[in-house]
C-alpha cells in the first residue's frame, strides 16, 4: 500500500522555498481492547464524575487547570489555550547545519519522511548536497496547532524528518550516578572483546519482534476460532553470576553453535 501524506508545506531555507509533503515514517502496532460490560458484551462509555458525589458531570462544566501546588489549580479556558498557541504555518523553516553524528538518539522523538510535491528539482538537489557535506538541517516549524523543533537528514535519497525532544525531557549521562565497584580486569576486557567480535553481524531489523503482540495475537485467534489454547510459561531469568563467569558461558556457547553450523 502506497504511503499517505498526512500534511503538506514548505522546506524554507533562507529565501528557497521547496514544496514538500509528511509522511508517517512508522505505523503503530499496539494490541488495543474495547472496554465491555460483562454481561451484554456491548462497548461502556466513560464519563467525567464528580468523586465525592458520583454524579457525571456535563461537559460543558469541565474547565481544565494546571496544580501548582497540592489542591491549588490555575484555571485556562479555550480562548486563553487558542491564544497561547504558535500562529499557522506552513513553512519548515531550516536554522542550521550541523555534522550527522552531531545529534544523539536520545533526542529522537517521532519520525518521518519529507517527500517532494510538485517540482522535486530544488528537493533532490539537497538531498545529493546534505549527503556530500554530510550535514543534516535544525528545522522548526508549527503544525496542527504545535510548535515542533526537528532534525533534517538524507535516508535513502529521500530526506527524513524526526522531531527532537525538548531540552527538559532529555537526560544526559553526566547526570546517572557515577560506576561503583572495581574496575573490570583486563581478563574481563578481553573476553569481552572476544565476544562482540563473535556477535558481529548486520542488522537486519525483521528479526527483531513484539513476541508479545504476536502471542496476544495467535492467542485472540484461536480463540476466535472457538479453540483454548494453551500457552507455555515464560521462564524466569536468574541472579547474575559473575562477569568472566558470564562471558566465558557465552563465548564456549558461542563456538559450540559455530562449530555445529
Amino acid at each position: 500500500m502506497a504511503a499517505r501524506a498526512i500534511w503538506k508545506g514548505q522546506l524554507k531555507l533562507g529565501t528557497t522555498k521547496i514544496p514538500v509533503k509528511l509522511y508517517s515514517a512508522v505505523e503503530d502496532k499496539t494490541v488495543r481492547f474495547h472496554i465491555l460490560d460483562e454481561k451484554s458484551k456491548a462497548r461502556v462509555k466513560q464519563h467525567m464524575v464528580e468523586p465525592d458525589s458520583g454524579e457525571e458531570v456535563p461537559s460543558e462544566e469541565i474547565q481544565k487547570g494546571y496544580e501548582v501546588e497540592p489542591g491549588k489549580f490555575v484555571i485556562l479556558t479555550e480562548e486563553d489555550l487558542e491564544k497561547l498557541a504558535p500562529p499557522p504555518s506552513r513553512d519548515i523553516e531550516v536554522v542550521e547545519f550541523v555534522p550527522q553524528d552531531e545529534i544523539s538518539q536520545q533526542w529522537y522523538d517521532r519520525p518521518y519522511y519529507l517527500g517532494p510535491d510538485a517540482d522535486d528539482k530544488d528537493y533532490f538537489a539537497l538531498v545529493e548536497a546534505l549527503n556530500n557535506k554530510q550535514s543534516e538541517g535544525i528545522a522548526q516549524w508549527v503544525m496542527r496547532g504545535k510548535y515542533y523543533a526537528g532534525g533534517l537528514r538524507p535516508v535513502d535519497e529521500y530526506l527524513f524528518l524526526f522531531t527532537l525532544r525538548d531540552a527538559e525531557e532529555v537526560i544526559l549521562a553526566d547526570q546517572l550516578p557515577k560506576p561503583a565497584g572495581a574496575a573490570p580486569t583486563q581478563k574481563e576486557l578481553n573476553m569481552a572483546t572476544q565476544l562482540v567480535e563473535m556477535l558481529k553481524g548486520e542488522f537486519n531489523p525483521k528479526e527483531y519482534k513484539d513476541e508479545y503482540r504476536k502471542r496476544v495475537m495467535e492467542f485472540i485467534e484461536q480463540k476466535a476460532k472457538g479453540h483454548a489454547p494453551r500457552l507455555k510459561a515464560v521462564k524466569t531469568k536468574r541472579a547474575p553470576a559473575a562477569l568472566d563467569n558470564v562471558l566465558a558461558k557465552s563465548i564456549a556457547a558461542l563456538k559450540k553453535e559455530k562449530r555445529a553450523a
